[in-house]
């Protein structure tokens, strides 16, 4: 079982969402206040087991509506995957990966993980 990590950072309070292997799979933008990131977590928890996929990689993709993982190539040309809510808002963002069988397995075991996840604080 994975699990939501909650942690401070020196602008803010945000979470990772790790792999029950310890890996991070997805981390979230920073936020003013614990209970905005709990929020978000919330939402993750909501959203990522019924998001579509729209692979932005492929040229003529579909566009899904949200929920959705967006798949994308960054700028150093590895793929990456952010997760939009149904209002459209950034809710988690994934690390990038090499290849994109890669990023999408990193959505696949979101989508697993998010739904049982436990919430924690960092020590």
């Amino acid at each position: 079982m994975g699990k939501f990590v909650i942690k401070e950072t020196k602008t803010g309070i945000k979470f990772d969402l790790k792999a029950t292997n310890g890996e991070v799979i997805a981390t979230s933008e920073v936020y003013t206040a614990e209970v905005n990131c709990r929020k978000g977590i919330e939402s993750v928890i909501k959203n990522a087991p019924v998001a579509a996929v729209e692979n932005q990689t492929v040229e003529g993709y579909a566009v899904e509506k949200h929920p959705k993982f967006e798949v994308y190539t960054d700028k150093a040309g590895e793929f990456r995957f952010r997760l939009k809510a149904t209002n459209g808002q950034i809710i988690a963002v994934s690390e990038g990966y090499k290849a994109l069988n890669s990023c999408m397995n990193g959505i696949e075991s979101v989508k697993k993980n998010a739904a049982d996840s436990e919430i924690v604080k960092a020590e």
